[in-house]
């Protein structure tokens, strides 16, 4: 149970980051972004997105691969993923 907690705190925490580094870029308030939407509909450029994923990296403390983007198009689904892949790479350090 608190593992699903864990996880879903992370997801939270990533999707809030995502929003703020988006909205941040694009110069928008964080309420214009919506979790639901594809990231493509913001109008990221390449430069924009590696940025975002360079800054992701540092976030998280992993490597982040671009095409996580393209199975996880939206901020909801990513952060989703990246909180599994998260929970997965704390769980590997502590079964060390």
């Amino acid at each position: 149970m608190s593992n699903n907690l864990s996880n879903q705190d992370n997801t939270t925490k990533i999707q809030a980051w995502l929003v703020a580094e988006i909205s941040s870029l694009l110069g928008v308030v964080p309420e214009e972004i919506d979790i639901r939407e594809p990231l493509d509909s913001y109008g990221l450029d390449s430069a924009q997105t590696m940025i975002i994923a360079s800054k992701a990296e540092k976030f998280l403390g992993f490597k982040l691969s671009l095409i996580h983007l393209w199975y996880y198009p939206t901020i909801e689904e990513l952060s989703l993923r990246l909180s599994e892949e998260l929970e997965d790479l704390q769980s590997d350090i502590i079964q060390m």
